[in-house]
This record gives C-alpha cells, structure tokens and sequence, in this order.
C-alpha cells in the first residue's frame, strides 16, 4: 500500500482496520502483539527539535484517530536530542522514535540503538540524495524528510549574472567595483565543510565508495592527486585574497548585507537575513574551478526507530505513511525552510525561486560522510586548509593532512 504521495487529511477513506496494513512498507513481522502493534492502548513516543512539534500535530492526531494508537509528541532541545537518546534507548526508556540527522547514524549504529526502517516502494518517491543519506552499510535507518545544502547567494542587483566558474565570479564581482567579490566563513582553523565544493571538483572526495555506493573507510581519496591539485589551487586563491581565514561566518555575512561582497557561498540558514535586509538575492550554482561540477556536502534530516522500541511495527508505519506524505513533509518545511525530502513536497515547495535554487544545486550534493572514521578527518582538515590558504606549502601540507588522517583512521 503506498500512500506518501497523499494527504494525511484524505486517509478516513483508506480501509485501514488495523497499524498492520497488507502490502505496506511496515516491520514485515506479523507478530503484531510482540511490538506493540495491535494494542489500542499503544503508545508511540517521538522525540522531535521543540521547534517542530507543530508542524507533527495533526500527522499525530490523524494517525491516532485511525489507528488508536497514541503519537506523544515530546520536543526536545536540539544539543540534547542526540545524547540523551544514545543514552537512555538502551534503558528502555528512551522514545519509540527520534528526530535527527543523517550524519549520526555512524553513531547511532555503533552503540546498536537504531532499527532498520522498511520504505518498501516508497523509496523511490524520495530525492536521491536523501534515501542515499537514510542508509548505512547497505541498510535504511531514517525516514527521510528534509536536505539541506550550501549553494551561492548572489547580489542580483550587483551582479546581475550568475558566474560560470569561480574565475568568472571574481572577474565580475571586480567588474562590479568590489575589492571583495566572493566571501565565505573560513576562520583561524578553517571550514572544510564550505570549501568541500572546489576540492570535489578536483576530483578529490574525502572516500571512495563501494559497488553499493557507501562511503568506504579504506578508500581515502584525499591522498589522490586532486586532492594535490585542490591544495594548490587553494594555495594560490589563499595568496591572492580569495580565501581569507579572517573571515568567520559573521563577518561573511555583514560583508554580503553591506554590499560588499557580490557571492556569499552559504547555506539557506542565512537566506532570510539577506532578504529581510532588503537584497535581491538569486541563488546559484557553486561555480566551478575546474571542468567539473563542484559537488557540496548534503546533510539530510530525518526520523530513526529505537532498536529497543516495543512497538516497531507502529513505528515504522507512523513513519513511513504519515511523515512521509507531502502535506506532512511540507509542514516541516513551513517550520524551517528547508528543501523536503520527499520528491512531490520538493517539487511543490520548489515554486519559491530560492528553494529552486538550493534544489537545483542539492542536485549534485554528495551525502555527508556519516561513517565513524569521518571523525578522524575533520580533526585535521580544517587546520591544513587554513595553513595552505595563509602560506604554508601546499604540497607538503596536504601530504601531512593525509598523513595524519591516515593514522588516525588505522
């Protein structure tokens, strides 16, 4: 049964006597008593961001009117959510369900607290990216519904075309009169994530993947020879002012809202600041300093099932046939201005020209790493990159970074 591309409002005329539907994407056992899945009294516990809690209430209240089953929205603080999960599902006294992000599940799947999710032949109703992020080692682990990803935010009224590669960009925002064409956070120990777009387009991702697309841990690509060709580039921008590691993310930002700055490479947390300050903001593609595309990091948002839940079946069914249906999916968007994941609700929510944009370029984005030895990256990266951008040697830099990583990693 597959119903994530209609309203949740529509359901009272689905014939759904029971949270065990025939043919739908649930937990594939027919023990129903055994999770929990048949008792009226039933109670799914989800932990959502507070922020959030709205926008879930009527997919909760409609999923208990038809089932019985009671959906406890609990909201949570963001910097909490993660931790106290981790430590309190093994206890049995954590939620049946909890909100949070696709780069946790290295995490999350190391100390056994989640629980394989069953999409069945809904997965393909999913943006690409997103389902790619819910998986970890070949299994799904969330329910995806939201992707976010950094693009470039252009001073349309200063620079009325978007660039065609960055040296296309510094030429036009130098052609505009600005002594600062293009601004993005860097500080004293660097900002990897911002920069991920021109290292990718060397060709030189953090890991190499295996046949089925998971990130493998033993394929580190930093080492390759774009990753080489990247740190020398980097070198040289870093010389001629391009990359600044003086520039944190607030000074980035006032240099955009001042006019300054014609291209602020940033992600759609910052949109609202800019167009609340009166700027006619267009959003672009990352432009490239190669021939190739110039790939950002991807972070997806999702919802993960406890491994110690009882009541898995209803979990997954809450999960997979209420939040994953457009209506749900964009008011979560309505709550936070982020790209659904669900294909339909991105397409609708797509009507807005700056969400065209970041979906337009959440096109070529590349899950964030979520597998543990990515730990062992970020303590380095950063520091070598702002060391080649004030004048370190480039080639000698980069070799330690991968060094180190190595090392860490074995």
């Amino acid at each position: 049964m597959k119903v994530n591309k209609k309203s949740w409002l529509a359901f009272g005329g689905l014939a759904v006597a029971s949270i065990i539907l025939a043919g739908c994407a649930g937990g594939g056992d027919d023990s129903a008593n055994e999770e929990g899945g048949d008792d009226a009294s039933t109670t799914l516990t989800v932990w959502v961001d507070a922020e959030r809690v709205d926008a879930l209430k009527g997919a909760a209240d409609a999923y208990s009117e038809k089932t019985g089953v009671t959906v406890d929205l609990v909201g949570k603080d963001v910097a909490d959510i993660k931790d106290d999960f981790i430590q309190q599902a093994p206890t049995g006294k954590g939620p049946d369900v909890v909100m949070g992000a696709h780069d946790w599940l290295g995490e999350l799947s190391t100390n056994g607290v989640v629980a394989p999710i069953e999409l069945g032949d809904t997965s393909a109703d999913y943006l690409p990216v997103a389902l790619q992020a819910s998986n970890y080692d070949g299994t799904t682990y969330m329910l995806p519904y939201a992707v976010e990803n950094i693009a470039i935010l252009r001073n349309a009224d200063l620079v009325p075309e978007a660039a065609t590669s960055f040296d296309d960009m510094i030429a036009k925002g130098q052609a505009a009169g600005l002594t600062t064409p293009f601004v993005v956070e860097q500080g004293a120990e660097g900002n990897p994530y911002h920069l991920y777009p021109f290292q990718t387009a060397f060709g030189a991702p953090v890991f190499g993947t295996d046949a089925e697309g998971n990130y493998d841990p033993s394929d580190l690509m930093l080492g390759d020879p774009g990753g080489f060709e990247f740190a020398n580039w980097l070198g040289a921008q870093g010389a001629a002012g391009n990359f600044n590691t003086d520039i944190d993310g607030d000074i980035a930002k006032t240099a955009f809202l001042e006019g300054d700055a014609a291209f602020w490479l940033t992600g759609p947390w910052n949109v609202s600041t800019a167009t609340d300050a009166g700027i006619n903001v267009a959003i672009d593609q990352v432009p490239s300093p190669t021939d190739a595309v110039a790939s950002p990091f991807a972070g997806v948002k999702g919802f993960f099932v406890s491994s110690e839940s009882d009541n898995k079946v209803a979990a997954n069914d809450f999960l997979v046939n209420y939040i994953g249906t457009e209506d749900v999916q964009l008011e979560l968007f309505k709550a936070g201005n982020i790209l659904p994941a669900l294909t339909v609700a991105a397409d609708t929510a797509a009507s807005d020209p700056i969400i065209a944009g970041f979906q337009a370029v959440g096109a070529d984005a590349v899950p964030m790493p979520a597998i543990p030895a990515m730990g062992s990256v970020w303590q380095f990266w950063g520091v070598a990159e702002a060391a080649i951008i004030n004048g370190e040697d480039p080639t000698a830099t980069w070799q330690k970074l991968v060094d180190d990583v190595t090392a860490a990693i074995q």
